[in-house]
């Protein structure tokens, strides 16, 4: 991936998420060399990218990272489109982290991966820093096509922890 295109991925992740859900820059530009970071892009007609999924490829389960579309063209079915694109790549189970629905805009969101085939799951889960100096972030465990027990989840946090966010697990 060339610089202007992954700098036009970037903007639209700034755009779309807070702070404490984004890497820095060189940080997220530094995962496109590892080998289970895929991202997934939509173009508009003069070849800009518009949308992404930023993905991760495991052994027994995919992991949505980001999924996002560029804010004046959101709700017209881009994000429905890759993500239905990245379920269908694969038979492997799909988790993504979202916020807890405690207010309109969470719960929308909710309900849009909902519709996609996706389970909210009940029990708590922590989004460790991505970058330095910030908190862990609670947020809830979405899966497809299963709902999951935490139980069930528990190795699938394990490889989250270490190989996306870089924990040293004891």
């Amino acid at each position: 991936m060339n610089e202007p295109d992954f700098s036009e991925i970037y903007a639209i992740m700034e755009a779309s998420f807070p702070e404490s859900e984004c890497r820095s820059f060189e940080s997220q530009k530094s995962l496109l060399k590892h080998p289970s970071y895929r991202i997934m892009t939509e173009k508009n007609e003069q070849g800009n990218t518009v949308a992404f999924l930023a993905g991760w490829e495991f052994a027994y389960f995919r992991f949505v990272e980001h999924i996002a579309v560029d804010s004046r063209i959101r709700g017209g079915g881009l994000g429905k489109k890759l993500m239905s694109r990245f379920i269908l790549q694969s038979d492997k189970p799909v988790v993504l982290e979202v916020e807890p629905p405690v207010d309109e805009w969470t719960r929308r969101r909710i309900c849009f991966y909902e519709r996609l085939g996706f389970h909210l799951n009940p029990f708590e889960y922590v989004q460790p820093p991505l970058r330095e100096g910030q908190a862990d972030l609670p947020l809830q465990i979405m899966s497809y096509p299963d709902a999951l027990s935490e139980q069930a989840f528990a190795p699938f946090k394990q490889l989250l922890y270490t190989e996306v966010y870089g924990l040293k697990l004891k």
